[in-house]
């Protein structure tokens, strides 16, 4: 993890897309969509059966690394409301697991507006600590901090002849916009016209990688 400072918090960010909080021993994610390949199913697409235990055993490691007591899941927590439902026996074991040893708090995002069941944890349409607003979609017009998902943020280089692409935040001066963590999601292109109406300029992808965190500024 490496430092990330917003809103005069500071932070330290994951290449997964997750924020460890120190200071209030909090772990933030958006957008885990879990159950998105046993959706799919439903409608004849299938795609391997193993997403929510991908996300949910890489976000068990986070928490046993980082000794978190709570977690914030910033929306589109499942893929539809009825994901819990869905979940494996093995991964439900995994989520009711995480939800029964942290203080853990569902915000709800457009994907998931009130579950049929949650496998724990509070539900919140949005909530507000230490002074940041916790949402799953940036709000352009409220002037507060704001951490928030929803799109899917991904930097997309050409490097040496090859296109390669991160999982980025997208930060300006009172937005910051997380990556999707789950195992099974695509994402939207840093600069483009959506995320930058909602963050403002100057804004910048921020990529952290092993060592340090990358700084690319996105035109408006």
């Amino acid at each position: 993890m490496v430092p990330l400072s917003f809103a005069g918090q500071d932070f330290l960010a994951d290449p997964q897309g997750a924020l460890w909080w120190p200071a209030r021993r909090a772990l933030l994610v958006a957008d885990l969509h879990l159950e998105k390949a046993s959706w799919y199913a439903r409608l004849g697409q299938f795609l391997p059966p193993y997403d929510s235990q991908a996300t949910l055993a890489a976000l068990t490691e986070l928490v046993d690394r980082t000794g978190a007591e709570r977690l914030y899941c910033l929306g589109d927590s499942f893929h539809d409301k009825h994901g819990c439902d869905r979940l494996p026996e093995a991964a439900r074991a995994m989520l009711l697991a995480l939800t029964g040893r942290l203080d853990w708090t569902w915000i709800l995002g457009n994907h998931d507006p009130g579950f049929a069941d949650h496998c724990g944890g509070v539900l919140r349409e949005e909530v507000e600590v230490e002074g940041l607003v916790l949402r799953h979609e940036a709000d352009p017009a409220d002037p507060r901090p704001e951490l928030s998902g929803h799109y899917h943020p991904k930097l997309r280089l050409q490097l040496r002849g090859k296109s390669v692409s991160r999982r980025c935040f997208v930060a300006s001066g009172s937005k910051l916009i997380f990556p999707a963590f789950g195992a099974l999601t695509g994402g939207l292109d840093a600069g483009h016209r959506e995320i930058m109406k909602k963050v403002g300029a100057p804004a910048a992808a921020l990529v952290p990688v092993k060592d340090r965190l990358l700084r690319f500024p996105l035109a408006a």
